[in-house]
């Protein structure tokens, strides 16, 4: 499975996803993590980018919200724990191994 972490520099929290990302790739075996820096609106719009950071499998946003605005913006992920920059490791691995 390959898995893209879309991110822009000015949001942190790409930081927690790709530590997440990381660990689970080190866990399940054939996932392949990649990732991409999103640098204008312009790229935004054409990766149909809804915020950082956003996790694709095989080119589907894990988290998908066709709602979200497109651009160069930070993302809210609902967590067990309330709203949070990144999803969590755990919701991470589920999204990933129901693929």
């Amino acid at each position: 499975m390959d898995v893209t972490l879309l991110y822009f520099e000015d949001c942190p929290n790409w930081k927690v996803a790709d530590e997440h990302l990381t660990a689970l790739a080190s866990e399940l075996p054939g996932m392949t993590l990649t990732r991409h820096l999103v640098e204008t609106p312009e790229e935004a719009e054409q990766t149909r980018f809804r915020g950082s950071p956003s996790i694709l499998a095989d080119g589907v946003d894990l988290f998908s919200d066709p709602d979200a605005p497109v651009g160069l913006s930070c993302r809210v992920y609902e967590t067990p724990d309330g709203p949070a920059g990144s999803p969590t490791i755990e919701q991470l691995r589920n999204a990933l191994t129901r693929q």
